[in-house]
């Protein structure tokens, strides 16, 4: 987006996928800037585990903290970490330093910062081919480290279809996509679906599952798929409802729920709530 490339930043959450020995990814790039923190829960709510990147120069910035706080709130399992620009950082001793206030950093969030995999290297030298010692090496090296320290998921393959509707497209002719990650269950063209949420339940059927551009036959917990979804307008669905195997979910408008308020300290509120607060 333009207004990412002219500051630099992820704003919007991307999905993208490759493979290591192991295992196969499906790797979400969450945004780092503090005014974006909202299109990171969406991308957080939905992971297996997380690398958390730090600039070595600077150190943890306000929402290094926030996104380790948010992983620690949706119950992101484990995180490793790359201190990225090493190449801007002459000082090991500065390195050090930076590395130690990281895992206090996490430790302070009940993350096991001592034990925490932290590699340092560059991402642009890697990108670029140059000083392999710390580009491509590093990166195998971090991928070596989310292989080993990423504990491999459960998927809930067996329970009733669910997916959260995180992005609604329209594609002429084709009709109106939405995309998320199933949360459980399975989807297969042809299926009968609800949309719940927000607006009244609608009923529609799913007519093409799509994976990293990929047409499939379905879609299973743990994918990040879209649903070309039946009679259904751009307009009809929003990010927030929830695509569902029909009557397994019922919308509700009263709910007890956990919430975290960031304090002054954490770039959130100066004032407190009081009833009736709107």
């Amino acid at each position: 987006a333009p207004e990412e490339k002219a500051r630099g930043i992820t704003i919007s959450t991307a999905h993208v996928e490759y493979e290591t020995e192991n295992r196969h990814y499906a790797h979400v790039d969450c945004p780092g800037h503090a005014d974006y923190v909202k299109n990171m829960i969406t991308g957080a709510a939905q992971m297996d585990g997380a690398i958390l990147v730090v600039n070595a120069a600077d150190g943890p910035m306000p929402q290094t903290r926030e996104h380790i706080l948010l992983g620690r709130q949706v119950g992101i399992p484990a995180m490793v970490v790359f201190l990225n620009k090493v190449d801007q950082v002459d000082d090991e001793e500065l390195l050090e330093l930076v590395e130690m206030e990281v895992r206090e950093l996490l430790s302070a969030y009940d993350f096991p910062g001592d034990d925490i995999p932290i590699i340092a290297g560059s991402a642009l030298a890697a990108m670029e081919g140059r000083d392999p010692e710390i580009g491509e090496e590093k990166i195998k090296e971090l991928m070596a480290a989310v292989d080993e320290y990423i504990p491999q998921p459960a998927r809930a393959v067996d329970q009733p279809f669910l997916m959260p509707i995180e992005d609604v497209f329209s594609i002429s002719g084709r009709g109106t996509v939405v995309t998320g990650r199933v949360e459980r269950g399975v989807v297969n063209v042809g299926d009968e679906l609800e949309i719940v949420g927000i607006k009244d339940t609608k009923k529609t059927t799913c007519t093409g599952v799509e994976m990293f551009r990929k047409l499939l036959d379905r879609g299973e917990a743990g994918d990040n798929i879209g649903a070309l979804l039946r009679g259904i307008d751009r307009d009809g669905v929003e990010r927030g409802q929830v695509l569902c195997k029909p009557k397994s979910v019922t919308p509700h408008t009263k709910f007890e729920a956990e919430v975290y308020i960031l304090n002054k300290e954490e770039g959130g509120r100066h004032t407190p709530f009081f009833a009736n607060y709107r």
